[in-house]
């Protein structure tokens, strides 16, 4: 089983009425993010999500959206690794970090 990383943070978002199922985004995802039912992909452990933008950058229908690196789990990393204050605003540009 494949490590959660941050829970409920992560950016990724599915566009069902794009997706044709063509499983490039699986292929490329490296942690086991997205799987196909019913003929399209589906997000079935975004915990998992490192937000790193290869699912995106492959999917020739556009059918999948993220924000590689800006998310909260980057946000957060970053904060590790630095030793700062995480902020991911995402909290509707208060300017405080929700994470």
């Amino acid at each position: 089983m494949k490590n959660r990383y941050l829970k409920n943070v992560a950016t990724l978002k599915m566009k069902s009425d794009k997706c044709t199922g063509c499983g490039k985004c699986i292929e490329v995802c490296p942690h086991n993010v997205l799987s196909i039912s019913n003929g399209r992909a589906i997000i079935v452990a975004i915990d998992r999500c490192i937000e790193c933008g290869a699912c995106v950058k492959n999917c020739p229908f556009n059918a999948l959206e993220v924000k590689p690196g800006v998310g909260c789990a980057s946000a957060v990393l970053k904060g590790w690794l630095t030793g700062t204050e995480p902020s991911c605003d995402c909290s509707d540009n208060s300017g405080g970090g929700c994470c």
